[in-house]
């Protein structure tokens, strides 16, 4: 028996989604009139509805790294992974109620100018430009993660698929804007669950029911659900995920313009909290297609593991290897599992590049350039969203210096997204917070974070500390079945301590402690760290005596208002804040350090909570 090949039915599965996807960017680059603003391109004209956002939610950050990498998590280390579904209910509370009230008042198109509004600019263009490197960086991993399964299944060019990936995603999103954005993951998220479930409903049959399965994983110690050790070196403890992945995914759906820029560009506060909602039974879906996929293989793979057996040169091939051997008498099917992998590419991709255009424009080009027409700005957006194209796919590169795909994409949002979740909840839960607070806390949690996470890439942690499950070649046998014969992988992922030659020996002590901690508290590690600086030194130089306006922190009315059934509340219309230019008298604000801007409400003057917003 061999590992299966792709047919000509793969190749049609796999050119009809890429298909899709670049027509439905067509479309919306001419439909309503096409894009005629800045405002219709970054932000669907904030007119859209909550369950198309649900669904471009799920999708973005369920990207190829879930396809690919949790799996093989799960494979290897257990169902523990599971855990993250308390984690992704108390992320999506705490962006719902904690974060979205205070974006969505403010009407704002960029995550970063809140910053200015509550500290200054200076603290903007720092939260702007960590924003840039990080989702770049981030999105180079994305972007190679399909390409190196494809790579596995077809044989097709690693680079090729690379350029080809970023060419599809950057043509629909910069004809489309965030409209085509958001509907191509409506589109992706369906592929990726087809994939998913394909895999699934094989593996049953293959195995003779989902009892079988179950029954290896129990026996094999993969149902390992309850860990309670408080140890915070372990990899994977229920409280390392509880704790530390909270901070982590908090940092993804509640201040990352990813995210946030798609949730507050629906019609209404109330749609906004409903496709947030909605969003976690998305991830609680994929979550358990993952497992499922996970137990599945161990199960078929209990007595013979391809990556012990070098059969596969990195855990995040195991996918692609197991989908060839099980499918590859079922033409068309291997397509569509590697064009679920590609669309959880695509998804996360186009939404990086349509945030980094949106913070480009609005945090880097619109404060400098006041004079520019809407026109012209549609315009700038579009050729921004070509550009960071562009730099994606040579950032690709970056990814295959890093190991293990899951643990590096999360360590990135870790290092970047930790201090960046600590300076927006100084600002939105700490009326005294000043800009030099802000500024010492942001640079103190950067520092520890990148202190903590590249000692944790140099000197990774020992094997007692990750707990990999036992897994064994004794089953091996060229031509059992599972074991798909003498087919050997073609891409190896080398580790940052690889590159380096470290020796055993060197190990400092920090090594066994500190950079041993589990890499899902590297973002605890910076929010903290940040909060507390923060409020430290803003007491310190006089933050107690400065007067905040309220509309920029999170009050009591808007906690209440989820709870109240009253129609104004929940549906409260977005008010949009234009600036003039600095031009007016320093008069009537609050805030001393904005005493130069004046605000002016284009809209209809309504007050909400006492208050003009």
């Amino acid at each position: 028996m061999s590992i299966g090949h792709f047919t000509v039915w793969d190749y049609v599965v796999f050119g009809a989604m890429l298909l899709v996807s670049a027509v439905i960017g067509v479309y919306y680059a001419f439909a309503g009139g096409g894009q005629q603003t800045s405002k219709d391109f970054l932000m669907g004209g904030r007119s859209m509805s909550a369950l198309p956002v649900a669904l471009s939610l799920t999708a973005s950050f369920m990207s190829a790294v879930t396809v690919l990498g949790t799996p093989a998590e799960i494979y290897r280390y257990g169902a523990i992974f599971c855990i993250f579904a308390i984690t992704y209910f108390l992320v999506v509370l705490i962006s719902a109620e904690v974060f979205l009230p205070v974006f969505y008042r403010l009407g704002i198109t960029s995550t970063y100018e809140y910053l200015e509004l509550r500290f200054n600019k200076y603290l903007r263009l720092c939260g702007t430009i960590l924003f840039i490197i990080q989702t770049i960086l981030y999105t180079g991993i994305v972007i190679y993660a399909p390409a190196l399964a494809l790579n596995q299944v077809t044989g097709f060019d690693l680079w090729g698929a690379v350029i080809a990936t970023g060419i599809v995603c950057t043509f629909y999103c910069t004809l489309g804007g965030l409209k085509a954005v958001v509907w191509t993951d409506v589109f992706q998220v369906g592929i990726m669950v087809a994939g998913f479930s394909s895999v699934i409903i094989r593996a049953v049959v293959v195995q003779g029911g989902i009892g079988r399965i179950l029954n290896d994983s129990y026996h094999g110690g993969r149902l390992n659900f309850w860990d309670f050790n408080p140890n915070p070196l372990q990899r994977h403890t229920f409280w390392t995920i509880l704790i530390g992945g909270t901070f982590t995914w908090t940092g993804i759906y509640g201040v990352n313009q990813s995210q946030v820029q798609r949730y507050i560009a629906c019609k209404t506060k109330f749609q906004a909290k409903l496709s947030l909602y909605i969003n976690l039974l998305g991830l609680w879906a994929i979550l358990v297609c993952a497992m499922f996929c996970g137990l599945a293989m161990y199960s078929i793979y209990q007595d013979c593991d391809p990556w012990t057996a070098k059969r596969v040169s990195a855990p995040d091939q195991l996918m692609p290897y197991l989908v060839l051997d099980i499918l590859q008498d079922f033409p068309g099917v291997p397509g569509l599992f590697v064009a679920s992998a590609y669309s959880g590419t695509l998804s996360t991709v186009s939404s990086s590049i349509n945030a980094l255009a949106a913070v480009t424009v609005e945090d880097l080009i619109k404060p400098y350039f006041r004079s520019l027409s809407e026109k012209k700005l549609s315009w700038i957006s579009k050729g921004m969203s070509l550009f960071y194209g562009g730099v994606c796919i040579a950032m690709a590169a970056v990814a295959s210096l890093l190991g293990g795909l899951l643990q590096a994409a999360l360590s990135i949002f870790g290092m970047v997204g930790g201090p960046l979740l600590g300076l927006f909840s100084l600002g939105i839960l700490s009326s005294f917070a000043n800009p030099i607070g802000a500024f010492v806390g942001l640079i103190g949690g950067f520092t520890v974070s990148l202190w903590v996470g590249i000692g944790a890439q140099i000197y990774p942690p020992l094997p007692e500390r990750t707990m990999s499950l036992n897994l064994t070649t004794i089953g091996c046998d060229i031509g059992s079945p599972g074991t798909g014969g003498n087919w050997t992988a073609t891409t190896e992922m080398p580790t940052l301590t690889t590159l380096v030659h470290l020796q055993g020996t060197e190990r400092p002590v920090l090594a066994d402690y500190w950079y041993s901690l589990s890499y899902l508290y590297f973002s605890t590690v910076g929010t903290l760290v940040t909060i507390a600086l923060g409020m430290i030194v803003s007491l310190l130089t006089g933050g107690i005596k400065q007067n905040i306006d309220r509309k920029f922190l999170l009050t009591k009315e808007d906690l209440l208002s989820s709870f109240s059934f009253s129609k104004p509340k929940t549906n409260e219309k977005v008010e949009v804040l234009n600036w003039k230019p600095f031009t007016m008298a320093d008069e009537g604000t609050d805030n001393p350090v904005f005493n130069h801007i004046e605000m002016n409400i284009t809209e209809n003057k309504e007050k909400v909570n006492g208050a003009h917003v």
